[in-house]
């Protein structure tokens, strides 16, 4: 059951309950109790945070706290009649107390609420008992339970209901807000509450307005069955607000006035919206490495989305006219560095600015910094424009010292996987592919780096071939960057671009971050992010049994209403590969799944990608390489320099193949190599694979067969390339690929979304707990870790990429 429907189940309790009610001890009243109130619980701010409504509480995203007073003249210090109300959402608690003195004495009201649920739905529960003079009161303890619905942006229902838990005394509340223009600017709402031995005619109800014609500045008028009417106007002040409101009675003369002040969460306000326009830069800190997903405790990595949707963020808020980012220690693939720069491209195309500072800048970084309005380099910094590589190297010859024997299966050109077990240098295909992938990287850098800085290609290409190296003085000179300094110079480059200083904030103080979310009722179209990173295996890396599960999950959520799955892999297993893609198919008969490729997405990498809607690659994504390769090592004198020995039984003419030593690291290494007839038969199997991966990838792209196998053979592309021989539909990054999800799914630019990255990670990483606990450091080298992958799948047939993709000199910026 979901959370919206169980509050509709826990208002027609209430409802029942309340029509059931019959004469018996009477509770306070709603609309005399709850004066401190401009409007209905659920249809204005936080409804006192759970006391009227334990539901509301759910609402609240940020500790608050309320002091209102009441007096019945107009001094403004009386103080007969006061209430204390405060919401935490960590942990999900309300607390308020009414203190009411009159000439039989002081009673005060206590309540504790908690709830549970979402913004589309809510329920709440709270207990209440009172303490003072007992002459002044005749009340037991109460228990209140709710509920909030709100199932879409223009309307928002409440349904409550306060039991005492002695003498039978009951009050149902039924409220409602209606939003005409689906945000905070007008609301209209009403509330009816019955109490016992109320006919459905004489139970009291009111009905009013509020207006939020300027931000935190809020009129409300409010009309009451028995004919009394309230006047109230709020005032926000950033973390601190306040409220008048003024009763009128029955013949329309002045009653008492109410007074409230706020103080704790963050609120709009006209200081915010008008008086801050333009008067701050984002600072962005980018030490250290930039991750997709971080673990939810002992972990303050970077994350890719967390940097975009920051930018983003800026962007849309009128206080920030610029960024300035910290690249020192900042460790980020080069694929991601150029997403983030296409973001950062769209945020000075809103008019606005962004000052970079480096300390050293390699090639890859400095085309990430390029895009800045102004760089500053360190005083003792350089930036070496020394060009792109894609070498290897060999253990050929390793091997055969060591006596470790290797078949390479390979039966087609480009399909390079293990080329460094086989050969002592690159391969014809293997060579082609790698200058024509680096071709494109240098092209574009050098296409990025002259737009932003203004240099010819071919100056470019003499810094490049000629000058090389560039400390700080001469890269000045050079125009490449625009001032020395260290990161405190940049608060002065700032206020030469804007004539004045500007004061810098973290993304914690941007709009989307810092103010309520009650401009906005209900839930927002969901958009799920997936993640397959890493080796395409069914327990590891992308986690295929359980990224399958994920998927299956997403096409049966129907408040998720489009997929954007994200692909970092190298390929891997053929199984986890297909396992993921057919998951995929399942998925995009019910919603739109784009793709998004990141650095590498080829190989296994590509098999899933290949049935999503639309293919999604950046210029420099690695991409492609439809095929299949196998290898095999065995023992070839390593157990006899060793003195060891192996014997066996069989049953079967083959049953001895992959029977061996088990060594450390290197797992389990077979006594002999295929026979012909076994090798034979493993060609057979690789060729049956590939052909099959090429039809799958044929269906998944609307092309022939013959097209794919053309473009098949193994090869690696770039993404440029990728685009013009259709393996990839469209050049951009995963905010394009939401854009497309959104604009498949029928949701229109305007409309505000919630994003739901999957799989969830994990709470914790146990070996980066390890320095803190025992002071031993534990760091996963990439290479190794790949190939222990491929130890452990000896002799498998596998859709995969060579290791030195994932090398970090040319994925890195370090």
């Amino acid at each position: 059951m979901s959370t919206r429907q169980t509050a509709g189940v826990l208002g027609l309790i209430i409802l029942i309950s309340v029509s059931s009610l019959s004469a018996s001890t009477k509770v306070p009243r709603y609309h005399s109790q709850y004066d401190f109130l401009l409007a209905s619980p659920a249809s204005m701010s936080f409804g006192l945070y759970g006391y009227a409504n334990p539901a509301v509480l759910k609402q609240v995203e940020h500790s608050d706290l309320l002091f209102g007073w009441t007096g019945a003249s107009d001094d403004f210090s009386d103080f007969d009649r006061w209430g204390l109300f405060s919401g935490f959402p960590m942990p999900r608690l309300g607390f308020g107390v009414i203190k009411d003195k009159s000439d039989l004495g002081q009673i005060w009201d206590y309540r504790l609420t908690t709830a549970f649920g979402d913004k589309g739905g809510s329920f709440g529960i709270g207990y209440g008992w009172t303490t003072g003079d007992k002459t002044a009161y005749a009340r037991s303890s109460v228990v209140t339970i709710g509920t909030l619905m709100r199932p879409s942006k223009y309307l928002s229902l409440g349904l409550s209901g306060i039991f005492a838990t002695s003498g039978g005394g009951m009050e149902g509340l039924f409220d409602i807000g209606i939003r005409p223009l689906g945000n905070e600017v007008l609301t209209f709402f009403g509330d009816y509450a019955p109490q016992n031995g109320d006919t459905f005619k004489n139970a009291p109800w009111s009905t009013g307005v509020v207006l939020e014609a300027l931000p935190g500045v809020r009129l409300t008028g409010r009309y009451f069955s028995d004919h009394e009417v309230t006047l109230g106007l709020g005032f926000s002040l950033a973390r601190i607000g306040l409220t008048a409101q003024s009763r009128s009675d029955t013949e329309r003369k002045h009653s008492y006035n109410t007074y409230t002040v706020r103080a704790g969460a963050m609120d709009r306000n006209v200081f915010r919206a008008y008086g801050q326009k333009n008067k701050k830069y984002l600072h962005m800190g980018l030490t250290g490495p930039v991750k997709y997903q971080r673990y939810r405790m002992f972990d303050k990595s970077h994350t890719f989305s967390g940097i975009l949707a920051a930018i983003d963020a800026a962007k849309q808020d009128d206080i920030i006219s610029g960024i300035a980012i910290n690249t020192s220690g900042m460790i980020m693939g080069w694929e991601m560095a150029w997403e983030v720069r296409e973001a950062l491209k769209g945020f000075q195309a809103a008019g606005k600015n962004v000052v970079v500072f480096v300390d050293d800048a390699s090639l890859p970084k400095y085309h990430f910094a390029s895009v800045a309005d102004k760089i500053v380099l360190d005083p003792t910094g350089d930036v070496s424009l020394l060009g792109f590589r894609a070498g290897r190297f060999y253990l050929k010859g390793t091997l055969e010292k060591l006596g470790i024997g290797f078949d390479e299966l390979r039966f087609f050109k480009y399909k390079s996987a293990y080329e460094i077990f086989s050969q002592e240098s690159m391969s014809e295909g293997d060579e082609e592919q790698l200058q024509a992938m680096i071709d494109d990287f240098y092209a574009l850098a050098r296409a990025d780096i002259c737009e932003g800085r203004g240099i010819s290609h071919d100056e470019f290409d003499r810094m490049v071939n000629e000058e090389v190296w560039f400390p700080a003085k001469d890269a000045l000179e050079a125009g490449l960057v625009d001032t020395l300094g260290r990161w405190e110079a940049v608060r002065e480059v700032i206020k030469g671009l804007e004539g004045k200083s500007r004061s810098l904030v973290g993304a914690g103080k941007l709009a989307r971050y810092e103010l309520p979310n009650d401009d906005y009722w209900g839930k927002k179209p969901k958009v799920a992010i997936i993640y397959g990173l890493g080796v395409c295996a069914m327990d590891t890396g992308i986690k295929a049994r359980s990224l399958e599960r994920v998927f299956d999950h997403v096409a049966g959520n129907s408040e998720i209403k489009a997929v954007v799955f994200r692909v970092d892999s190298p390929g891997g297993s053929a199984t986890a590969s297909d396992v993921v893609a057919e998951a995929i198919k399942r998925c995009k008969k019910k919603k739109p799944v784009v793709i998004s490729q990141g650095w590498l997405a080829a190989s296994g990498g590509y098999w899933i990608s290949m049935y999503g809607d639309t293919i999604v690659a950046a210029p420099n994504t690695i991409t492609g390489s439809i095929g299949v390769i196998g290898g095999w090592f065995y023992n070839d004198g390593l157990k006899e320099k060793m003195g060891m020995t192996t014997d066996l039984v069989k049953v079967g003419d083959h049953a001895d193949l992959g029977h061996g030593i088990s060594l450390p690291f290197l797992g389990r290494l077979p006594d002999r190599d295929y026979s012909d007839g076994e090798r034979e038969k493993m060609e057979d199997l690789i060729t049956t694979f590939y052909y099959d991966f090429v039809d799958k990838v044929a269906e998944g792209r609307g092309m022939e067969s013959a097209e794919i196998d053309s473009i098949g053979q193994g090869r690696v592309w770039s993404g440029t390339d990728g685009l013009e021989n259709g393996l990839v539909d469209v050049l951009g990054g995963m905010e394009t690929a939401i854009m497309l999800a959104r604009a498949r799914a029928g949701i229109s630019a305007e409309q505000e979304v919630d994003i739901v990255e999957l799989p969830k990670p994990p709470l914790f990483s146990t070996p980066s707990l390890m320095p803190r606990l025992f002071g031993i450091e534990h760091k996963e080298d990439p290479f190794i870790e790949h190939l222990k992958f491929r130890l452990d799948h000896n002799g498998e047939v596998m859709p995969i990429v060579p290791s030195e993709y994932l090398d970090p000199e040319l994925e890195y910026m370090d």
